[in-house]
């Protein structure tokens, strides 16, 4: 009688202790837990026993993101093998770089001298950036998907003009191409880009902001009080976000004068800046190639606004010409596999050469707008006379254009 009442007392204990984790007959798991040090690790620890020595304990951990197949990893944790251990496996996102917000889910599986295994139940890890106070706003966007806003600076009509950019934006995107999100997307808005570049393991010094396109994730630093630049640089990293999920295959991938051009029309009218680089190359005879614009843009400044002057101008073509279901059908065949010319040809007709042809052949306009803005110039006029301004004048707009392209071209890097 005292017998049974110990091992009834034993089971309650058990059952009621706050510490234990519903475990097996041969393995209990007493504590289990992560620490998130953002941006930089995540450390789980594990406590268990035995009657025997434990002799095998791994992490095994699946992310929340975008994948060709079913991905489940694996961790070995770092213990010493006894009856009771305190086990940890450690994270370095140096090797992952996850974003703000991202989810894991994760478990262990110990095993025992005598080969018993056991798993325990599935949890999930918010890799939450703590540093700041977050606040948020959720919006339903096209086809009833989910757009969250978060933020830590600013008021509620900081945050609202934001969220309206965005909504239009999406807008813009379903009418004008076809597209739109398929997955719930998150936004983290940054209040400088020192405060970004913290969020993140390796940045770029010219680093704007930032699309995690698997993660369905943006990151980026939006003072209050540049508001209207900020819009702008938000819907272009949005686009590049909802066309990836788009077009999101293992057989292939958007020519870069496509991905680029699509994000910088859907910010609108093109800046001044950039309109100016591809009225002068125009005048000049001196466009890139379209075949060229399929890969990395030069790192050369002058180079790279004009490739994204152009990618937008190739887009803007396309659209006005040829309309919103051949772009949506250029995205799908791409997504299928179809090399860059067979696309074109499939869904326009002509191939890279073709649409590069077509194209410079409307681009006569621009010419005429450079051409009228060139003063006459008769000998002694005060630009001949003072090379020393035109210098100074040539390395000011130099300046300004590279100090445009550095906040506008934080790329997508996952």
């Amino acid at each position: 009688m005292i017998k049974r009442i110990f091992l009834i007392t034993s089971a309650l204990l058990l059952l009621l202790s706050p510490s234990l984790v519903a475990a097996g007959d041969d393995i209990v798991v007493t504590a289990s837990d992560v620490e998130v040090n953002f941006p930089s690790q995540a450390v789980f620890t594990l406590e268990a026993e035995s009657y025997i020595d434990i002799v095998d304990v791994r992490l095994y951990y699946q992310v929340d993101k975008m994948n060709y197949v079913e991905v489940v990893s694996e961790g070995w944790a770092d213990f010493t093998p006894a009856s009771m251990i305190e086990a940890n496996w450690v994270w370095d996102m140096r090797n992952a770089s996850l974003p703000p917000g991202a989810e894991v889910t994760y478990w262990w599986m110990i095993e025992d001298a005598d080969g018993n295994r056991f798993e325990t139940s599935p949890e999930i890890m918010h890799f939450d950036d703590d540093r700041y106070l977050w606040q948020s706003l959720t919006s339903t966007v096209p086809q009833g998907g989910e757009l969250t806003l978060f933020w830590y600076e600013g008021g509620d009509s900081f945050s609202q003009e934001l969220m309206d950019a965005c909504e239009e934006g999406l807008a813009r995107l379903t009418q004008d191409i076809g597209t739109y999100p398929e997955r719930p997307i998150k936004i983290y808005i940054y209040a400088s880009t020192s405060d970004l570049q913290g969020a993140m393991i390796f940045p770029q010094e010219w680093s704007g902001g930032v699309a995690f396109t698997a993660f369905s994730t943006i990151a980026i630093g939006i003072p209050p009080s540049e508001l209207d630049w900020g819009k702008r640089a938000l819907l272009h990293e949005l686009t590049h976000l909802v066309v990836h999920q788009a077009t999101f295959s293992p057989y292939g991938q958007l020519p870069l004068w496509l991905d680029e051009g699509l994000a910088m029309y859907n910010e609108g009218e093109l800046d001044p800046v950039l309109r100016s680089y591809l009225e002068e190359a125009i005048s000049e005879d001196e466009l890139i190639s379209v075949r060229s614009l399929c890969s990395p843009f030069s790192a050369e400044t002058e180079k790279a606004l004009l490739s994204y002057a152009q990618s937008y101008s190739l887009v803007e073509y396309l659209l006005d010409n040829y309309g919103q279901d051949s772009m949506l059908d250029l995205l799908t065949i791409l997504k299928q596999g179809s090399t860059y010319d067979e696309a074109l040809i499939e869904v326009y007709g002509f191939d890279i050469d073709g649409l590069d042809a077509l194209w410079r052949g409307t681009l006569a306009s621009y010419t005429a707008i450079v051409v009228s803005r060139i003063p006459e110039q008769s000998e002694g006029t005060a630009w001949q006379s003072h090379p020393a301004l035109i210098a100074v004048l040539a390395a000011l707009a130099t300046a300004l254009a590279l100090w445009i392209w550095r906040r506008s071209s934080g790329k997508s890097t996952i």
